[in-house]
């Protein structure tokens, strides 16, 4: 008999030892490095966290080799993401340089108005993430120029990432075109349309509330009197000073948008995004190409230089004005490398704790107390959330979920679009919301500023799974099997 044969289940107590160690570390990196935290005290924190577990797992009798193959595996499921997070920050880059998100700014600050800002942030993002289907690429493009709308609007950038991100997976947990949205329903025996009309239910009352809020935040900005009007202008005038400000430098956009609309996988339709970002600068862009060289450089040598050190390590622009330079230099794949190191850090915790059965212990404990379809509801956002935590990854969060409760959901007579609206109301929903899920480092790397900045402003995000839990509970819209014509 092998020695892996010989391994036993983990206590409860087993499970929690690692679970409370990483907690208590996070909390301390976040203490001691503030906003720094993301910037390597977490990822320190996950992997003395992954020791403890695995130290924990010798213990039990599982063999070294068997975990570090669980710890590869856990990483490989990233491997996606990491191409992903690589080509959005190129596309940051090259988008930078070639005037596609200074003329999404410069146009927005033309047209928005500062009191229902937060609110057309919102639903704009919804709009386009419903179109394509697709939270990251709506972030990545659209929140990137709401980001910078809010600068010259001198509003909350924290709040504005909220708005985008509540938009955004807004649009994504309703469109047939998205990834979750097929997962869930695929995972809990439920049909596509079948889940999206009963996930309305839930997601638009808690949208509803998300925009009333945005929309009274952003009226009592602006009666504030906090709108500079010359702090626009000043940035509307050094755009169309640095830029060749026109129609034109949105194509890239409509392209990318239509390859998404079109189904075309993310990896490569960001990378064609900012292949044609990098075009548009050499066409659109060469004054300000020139600016970045050393005097006595050909044009043709500057633009090899600069766009290709766009797409590695984006752009460095020099207004003279330091807010609007910070702004503007940005992106590049080197940008995002932090990023990938916390998803690394993030995913072999996870793979570990799964491997070791330390998560499938949670969930027997939980089950054992859920009696009540609230309960069952509310263990199912529970357990979402926590495998969000633990895994750092949306997907494990609906698939393991998912196939742990299936049975339990079919034994109660509950209908499979109960069991797939929960997953989607709590998995795909609150992944955004942990720094060092992929989903939270993605936004951290494409709008640069971590979950612990915006997460209290993304309303919609926090209001559905509290929404889809007093469903549970009071009864309203739960649908039994028998129900079923």
């Amino acid at each position: 008999m092998s020695i892996e044969n010989q391994s036993k289940a983990p206590s409860f107590f087993d499970a929690l030892i690692p679970l409370l160690s990483l907690i208590f570390m996070l909390a301390a990196s976040v203490s001691y490095f503030a906003d720094n935290s993301s910037y390597g005290p977490n990822q320190i924190a996950l992997l003395f966290a992954m020791g403890i577990a695995i130290v924990i797992g010798l213990k039990n009798g599982y063999s070294w080799a068997s975990i570090e193959k669980a710890i590869v595996r856990g990483i490989s499921i990233s491997l996606g993401a990491v191409l992903i997070l690589l080509t959005v920050g190129a596309l940051i880059g090259t988008w930078l340089l070639s005037g596609t998100v200074p003329t999404m700014i410069y146009f927005g600050l033309q047209i928005i108005d500062p009191s229902w800002f937060y609110a057309a942030a919102c639903l704009v993002c919804g709009i386009v993430a419903m179109s394509i289907g697709s939270s990251w690429t709506t972030a990545a493009t659209i929140g990137v120029a709401f980001i910078g709308i809010a600068n010259g609007f001198e509003m909350s950038s924290a709040i504005t990432a909220g708005a985008v991100i509540s938009g955004a997976y807004f649009g994504d947990k309703l469109s047939p075109l998205s990834e979750t949205t097929n997962l869930a329903p695929a995972v809990a025996g439920s049909e596509l349309f079948a889940h999206i009309r009963y996930m309305l239910w839930t997601t638009i009352p808690s949208i509803s509330i998300a925009l009333t809020l945005f929309l009274i935040i952003g009226f009592n900005h602006s009666a504030a009197g906090e709108v500079n009007a010359a702090t626009i202008e000043t940035l509307s005038n050094t755009l169309l000073s640095t830029y060749n400000i026109s129609v034109l430098n949105l194509i890239p956009l409509v392209i990318l948008l239509g390859l998404a609309y079109k189904k075309v996988p993310a990896f490569p339709a960001v990378a064609v995004g900012a292949i044609i970002g990098a075009i548009w600068a050499a066409i659109f862009q060469q004054d300000l190409i020139l600016t970045m060289v050393e005097d006595g450089v050909s044009q043709s040598t500057a633009n090899i230089t600069v766009i290709w050190t766009a797409f590695f390590d984006g752009v460095v622009v020099e207004t003279g004005n330091s807010e609007i330079d910070e702004l503007l230099s940005r992106g590049g794949m080197s940008s995002m490398l932090n990023t990938i190191w916390l998803v690394i850090c993030a995913l072999s915790f996870g793979a570990v704790l799964e491997h070791l059965g330390m998560l499938r212990k949670f969930v027997e404990s939980i089950l054992a107390a859920a009696k009540s379809t609230g309960s069952l509801i509310a263990s199912t956002v529970a357990t979402c959330i926590g495998t969000n935590l633990i895994t750092a990854d949306q997907y494990m969060a609906i698939v393991m979920p998912g196939r742990m409760y299936k049975e339990e959901y079919e034994r109660r007579g509950l209908h499979p679009t109960v069991l797939s609206r929960t997953l989607e109301d709590s998995g795909t929903i609150t992944s955004p919301l942990i720094p060092w899920n992929t989903c939270g480092a993605f936004m951290f790397g494409a709008l640069a500023l971590t979950s612990y900045e915006y997460i209290f402003y993304c309303f919609f995000n926090l209001i559905n799974p509290i929404m889809a839990i007093i469903y549970g509970y009071v009864g309203f819209k739960i649908k039994k099997i028998t129900d079923e014509n």
